[in-house]
């Protein structure tokens, strides 16, 4: 199975698994009294239309190189980050003036019954985090990682939520916002999440340097090629799921230009079987005059 075939896959399973908690959670906190579920649920949807669009960018940045786009489509997987990071703003927007709203608004303690679904959503959504996070590293996919921190946020809402409503039954009438007061908290780490999911995206989309592990690698596997006695500059991008290389590799000075042309193609070959997320490998010859 390729890695874009594995995070499609993974994506089907977000899509899947998000639906039916939306559900869940939507009927568990009408009929709980909870706020804090209601939040969870409206979180869960906008995860669904989010999980849509990480799809939609698998399959797009997968789509290969062509006439218009040399170095192929990749680029989309980070825009679309950036439409999902919306998602999460807006759900967070939504859930904390709705909580504002009801704090001052008089309402039923949530049904205790509650705490126990919220235990078993609260596992449920931590197993989905590792298992789209374990995906995400493997495919190398900005997307899918930030499809995993949905599943995280998730989690912790129902943390936070499961927290509101135990203070709100334990201490009884006059503590009812309590619910209320964890869903504004929720809200705000979903806020703090954006950021960090927002972040890596940008320095994806900006060529920013970011893989010094890599470029350590790249030089390993050079050094083994016959004829390459040393590298120089090496730079990496990162487009969707793989690596654009750019590296100056050092030959002997005195060699044809032919033999310089085999040299690069051996180099690339070596590289390309050595780490497989490498793309497209740009070589430039640099003769030693030691």
């Amino acid at each position: 199975m390729t890695n874009q075939q594995a995070a499609v896959r993974t994506t089907y399973f977000s899509i899947a698994s998000n639906t039916v908690l939306a559900f869940i959670k939507g009927i568990a906190g009408v009929f709980g009294n909870s706020y804090a579920l209601i939040a969870d649920a409206i979180e869960s949807t906008a995860d669904i239309f989010s999980s849509c669009l990480v799809l939609f960018g698998l399959k797009y940045a997968s789509r290969p190189a062509d006439e218009n786009h040399p170095y192929g489509h990749g680029r989309a997987e980070p825009l679309v980050t950036f439409l999902v990071v919306g998602f999460l703003i807006t759900s967070a927007t939504i859930i904390a003036y709705e909580s504002i709203q009801n704090i001052g608004t008089p309402h039923a303690l949530p049904k205790s019954w509650t705490l126990f679904l919220l235990g078993a959503l609260i596992i449920w959504k931590e197993i989905s985090f590792r298992k789209v996070m374990k995906k995400a590293i493997e495919t190398n996919s900005s997307s899918l990682k930030a499809d995993a921190w949905h599943h995280r946020s998730d989690a912790i809402t129902s943390v936070a939520a499961f927290i509101g409503i135990s203070i709100a039954l334990i201490l009884g009438k006059g503590y009812e916002a309590a619910d209320d007061i964890a869903a504004l908290f929720a809200a705000a780490f979903i806020l703090y999440n954006s950021y960090k999911i927002f972040r890596p995206a940008l320095g994806e989309i900006m060529d920013e340097h970011l893989y010094d592990d890599l470029v350590l690698d790249i030089r390993k596997v050079s050094l083994t090629v016959n004829g390459v006695l040393d590298t120089e500059k090496c730079y990496v991008r990162k487009a969707g799921m793989q690596y654009h290389v750019d590296l100056h590799a050092v030959v002997d000075g005195n060699i044809t230009v032919r033999e310089g042309h085999e040299i690069a193609h051996r180099l690339q070959d070596a590289l390309l079987a050595a780490i497989p997320e490498l793309g497209y490998i740009l070589i430039h010859i640099e003769p030693n005059d030691r």
